[in-house]
């Protein structure tokens, strides 16, 4: 059930006696979608970088868990009757293509320091969903529509995602920063 206070903020009470702003958990869930968005097309651009090397098989995977990651907040977000802000989205679609503007030191050829760049973006996106699971599972207790087992899930694959992008990232280091005789890593094409 929805109502608005004096102030106008709408609030949703969820069964268990407590009100929840539902305006601005729609707020918090969108910058998370959009944010979302991008972790998608950026993880799934690296996975394609890192085919055919060592690399290809963890990003590939962690490429597909972030895409139903993405399915999943969005499924939350329906339970919760968030509406996905399409331009929220749009946002975060075109944020992630501009980054990829940057130069890395190289005009023609992937340079391996672009390999660094994107783990570390997918580092920070992955602490910032795992943070989301971590505010909706906190909900959990006051709002019945959350699964508590389906969040527990989704934070557990968020750290061993962010396990996983640390590791692949400590060794793109060493190879990337290597002087003259870089050896050539999984992923430094």
């Amino acid at each position: 059930m929805s109502d608005r206070t004096p102030s106008g903020t709408s609030r949703t009470t969820s069964g268990k006696g407590t009100d929840m702003d539902a305006n601005l958990l729609g707020i918090y869930l969108n910058d998370h979608l959009a944010g979302a968005t991008a972790g998608v097309d950026r993880s799934r651009h690296l996975a394609r970088s890192c085919r055919g090397t060592e690399f290809g098989p963890a990003v590939e995977e962690v490429a597909t868990e972030i895409a139903q990651d993405r399915r999943s907040l969005a499924h939350l977000m329906r339970q919760l009757d968030v509406p996905a802000r399409r331009y929220k989205v749009s946002v975060g679609w075109a944020a992630e293509k501009l980054g990829r503007l940057k130069a890395n030191g190289r005009l023609v050829h992937r340079s391996p320091l672009s390999t660094v760049i994107e783990l570390e973006m997918l580092r920070v996106g992955v602490a910032g969903k795992l943070a989301c699971w971590q505010t909706l599972r906190r909900l959990c207790d006051s709002e019945e529509r959350l699964d508590a087992h389906l969040l527990d899930d989704l934070l557990r694959r968020a750290q061993r995602q962010l396990q996983t992008l640390e590791e692949l990232h400590l060794r793109q280091v060493t190879t990337t920063f290597r002087t003259p005789d870089r050896a050539t890593s999984g992923a430094s094409r």
